[in-house]
């Protein structure tokens, strides 16, 4: 009788969940879990809808194409594990009609005109998408997603910041509680769009029993296998490996907080479990998602040392332009992430620049990139 009360006693001790550590994701909290990712066809909500489906999500992605080709999406398959939405979120209706018929408990809007220097070709686009795109999503949570959405990450950008670059001011770090602002039309939109994020929590995702909390998450220069973006510095540097051609460097003196996507996506997760936790008002802010500042490197830095993991000879040289106009500088202080949520960024830079040489000799060699993208989930989770 001892030992059968001894044996019950274990399997209920086994069956008990451990917690994830601070601010760490936590499996038990997303798997079956109904998500709604706008932008999962990007670099960014890729690799974040694959780590969502690892972890049990029932997902549901909006986007309105597959942006580059090759594509992380493709050639990881996210499309076999998720409900594949075709609407661009500058249509109001289409927008409303896929949180209507989802009913997502958590929405994280990542859809996106992402480029600086496509903003200046087409200011209009850029706008349209990244305000009133990010409009059209947040008054269909107030709306149709009334009853299922509780929690909604907005992502912007680090670049949503007033960055005068007067010379009248030291460079420092921002923190959340910066101005918006922004030179070109991305960075400027990218502004507005923490501003329309702003007014909807103070005007409808507000109060102690308000639903859904609403918070906005700033990383900028993250960096990851499969990224094929345009104008983009390990993008361009990867294809010139692939092509043995020189790399064209626009700006080597360029200093920007890189890491790898991993990084930040893990935060956007923290953030969702906080909106729904025990505190959530606490969390319906903005939060910057940034390396640490030994990892806020310029340009000339990340291309040589992806020159020297790379095995074959890699050549770089400045790209005379012209060129409109982009910061010098740029940085993240995530003291209130690492406080308030216990995040950290779970891989340096280094282990970043590894990670990226190894996936695209995977992708060179045939391997199945759905298997090498998910094992280095599963690393970054271990870590």
């Amino acid at each position: 009788m001892l030992r059968l009360g001894l044996v019950v006693l274990l399997e209920v001790v086994s069956d008990v969940r451990t917690p994830p550590p601070p601010g760490g994701v936590d499996p038990a909290f997303w798997r079956g879990r109904r998500v709604l990712v706008t932008g999962h066809t990007g670099f960014k909500g890729a690799w974040l809808s694959l780590w969502l489906q690892q972890l049990g999500a029932e997902l549901t992605g909006v986007s309105d194409c597959v942006p580059t080709m090759p594509s992380l999406f493709e050639l990881a398959r996210v499309q076999d594990g998720l409900t594949h939405v075709v609407a661009d979120v500058r249509d109001a209706t289409a927008v409303a009609s896929a949180v209507a018929t989802s009913q997502p408990e958590v929405v994280v809007h990542m859809a996106a005109q992402p480029m600086v220097r496509r903003s200046f070709c087409a200011p209009r686009e850029t706008y349209e998408t990244n305000v009133m795109g990010t409009v059209n999503v947040l008054d269909a949570v107030r709306t149709v997603g009334a009853d299922s959405v509780r929690a909604v990450i907005n992502v912007t950008s680090d670049k949503c910041y007033d960055n005068p670059e007067d010379g009248l001011r030291p460079p420092r770090p921002f923190t959340e509680d910066d101005p918006m602002g922004g030179h070109d039309p991305y960075s400027n939109s990218k502004g507005c769009a923490e501003l329309v994020a702003d007014a909807f929590r103070r005007s409808f995702f507000s109060g102690p029993d308000a639903r859904p909390r609403l918070a906005s998450a700033r990383a900028g220069n993250v960096i990851g296998g499969g990224d094929w973006g345009v104008d983009r510095l390990v993008p361009d540097i990867m294809r010139a490996a692939a092509a043995r051609t020189p790399i064209a460097i626009r700006n080597p003196e360029a200093v920007r907080p890189w890491q790898h996507v991993l990084n930040p996506l893990s935060g956007y997760l923290v953030i969702a479990q906080e909106l729904m936790g025990a505190d959530p008002a606490a969390a319906a802010a903005g939060w910057n998602f940034g390396p640490c500042q030994d990892d806020v490197r310029p340009v000339r830095w990340i291309t040589d040392r992806l020159a020297e993991q790379w095995p074959e000879p890699l050549q770089w040289a400045v790209d005379p332009g012209p060129h409109p106009h982009e910061a010098h500088f740029l940085s993240l202080d995530s003291t209130r992430a690492r406080k308030r949520l216990g995040w950290r960024p779970g891989w340096d830079l280094a282990r970043a620049l590894e990670s990226i040489v190894a996936w695209h000799l995977a992708h060179r060699d045939g391997a199945d990139m759905c298997d090498i993208t998910l094992a280095q989930i599963e690393e970054f989770s271990a870590s």
